[in-house]
């Protein structure tokens, strides 16, 4: 974990750390209480290994002062951990000092730390915690052994190992120890961290899919009272076409409402399409015949006139597939593809076949879309345009989910956008004619 976090883990990293201070000021109240009761109870209060576990525990307490202190500001909480660790092992050096030195069951203390920073920082925090534990108990042997410090003058000396024969074998296995607690407690926070991340993602899917969920049910409703209407105007439309004593303005506006209408009868059928789906017909059907009639289609409506659709690829490549839903695909990537171009840029449609299956690209060299764009771009309701709902990709990726085919896009800002449609070889259901362009 980075020293710099995010909002987001700011607060669950406060969380944690709020838990894990308040166990830790819980741990240090019961080892003040056990060695001064149990392991030094034939001593006063003012025997010297009594005020260094007071003063240890003392100095534990006033440092949780401060780290609530800063906890409350928000700032530096990875730094804050780890000097809260170093500050930890510093502590259990000292009661390890006063209740045996090398062969002190206090060690045990030093797992705890690596625990901790295994919950707050990952496996990075439990190897600092354990380089920090390890080289401190290794250097209080050292010392001990050298003679640079005494064993505490109101304890027994036979408590106390001096020699490196005495002392190795309690050093190796409780380093051992600490490694094994290391790398379980780094491994256990590690699947926690990614179950929990794995739950929040699926709490906000069940969330995203219930809303959708009533906004289907409201476009749902919302499609089949427009679609009435809207009947009604394209029929008269088509009725004015081949009235007597139409100038060419009449005739321009009778384009615009035709194009629009045939716009807004788009929308109610992908609105259908999203709040309504069915599962698949799957039958043998000619891709590159369905490609070639929606080049056409385009090409005759909408802006097909100022932006050119051309089709390359085989004559004939035959999959198994819903005739109509692919159909829908390929209009849908096609008019997505014309509504991001400006006039004069192409439109390539593009079919393919190799040894993994067929391939169908659909390319423009339009705005193209932002690394942002592209997480969120088959999803319902969402658009980079003023215009439109975003529903359209979102019916194509439902669509090709329910194929077992695969999407994907490659753009770049300003570079234009190329959507890629993966079909398995499994769906193909004949090789491919020649090309044709």
């Amino acid at each position: 974990m980075q020293l710099g976090l995010s909002a987001s883990a700011d607060r669950s990293f406060a969380v944690r750390f709020a838990w894990l201070t308040g166990l830790r000021l819980l741990v240090l109240t019961i080892v003040l209480v056990v060695t001064t009761t149990i392991h030094l109870g034939g001593m006063g209060a003012k025997a010297y290994s009594s005020r260094i576990a007071l003063l240890t525990v003392a100095a534990a307490y006033a440092l949780t002062g401060i780290y609530a202190a800063i906890l409350r500001l928000g700032r530096g909480l990875s730094a804050l951990a780890y000097a809260q660790m170093i500050g930890d092992n510093l502590a259990w050096s000292a009661i390890v000092y006063i209740t045996g030195g090398p062969a002190s069951g206090a060690t045990s203390l030093y797992g705890l730390t690596c625990l901790a920073g295994a919950i707050l920082l990952g496996l990075r925090g439990a190897l600092l915690a354990l380089l920090t534990g390890g080289v401190m108990y290794a250097a209080l042997c050292a010392a001990l052994v050298q003679g640079i410090i005494l064993p505490p003058p109101d304890q027994p000396i036979e408590l106390y190992a001096t020699r490196w024969s005495e002392v190795a074998f309690p050093l190796v296995l409780n380093l051992l120890a600490m490694s094994v607690v290391t790398l379980l407690a780094s491994y256990l926070a590690e699947r926690l961290r990614e179950t929990g991340g794995r739950l929040v993602v699926a709490t906000a899917r069940a969330e995203q899919a219930e809303r959708l969920a009533a906004l289907g049910r409201l476009a749902a409703g919302l499609a089949h009272e427009i679609r009435n209407p809207l009947g009604s105007i394209v029929a008269s439309i088509e009725l004015l076409r081949g009235a007597d004593g139409l100038g060419s303005d009449d005739r321009a506006l009778w384009g615009i409402i035709e194009r629009e209408a045939t716009r807004l009868n788009d929308l109610v059928g992908d609105m259908l399409d999203l709040s309504r789906p069915r599962v698949p017909l799957k039958e043998p059907m000619d891709l590159a015949m369905t490609a070639r009639d929606v080049v056409t289609l385009a090409g005759q409506s909408g802006r097909g006139a100022d932006v050119p659709v051309r089709y390359e690829g085989p004559s004939r490549l035959g999959i198994v597939a819903d005739v109509a839903q692919i159909r829908q695909v390929v209009w849908n990537l096609v008019r997505n593809a014309i509504q991001a171009s400006s006039a004069g840029t192409p439109v390539i449609v593009t079919i393919t076949h190799g040894e993994d299956g067929g391939l169908l690209e659909v390319a423009d060299l339009g705005v193209g879309i932002s690394a942002e764009a592209r997480e969120r771009l088959f999803d319902a309701f969402f658009t980079t345009r003023s215009s439109g709902m975003g529903i359209g990709l979102a019916v194509v990726k439902r669509i090709l989910d329910d194929h077992g085919f695969v999407i994907d896009v490659e753009s770049a800002e300003g570079k234009g956008a190329t959507f890629r449609v993966r079909i398995p070889k499994a769906s193909l259901a004949n090789e491919p004619d020649a090309d044709v362009s």
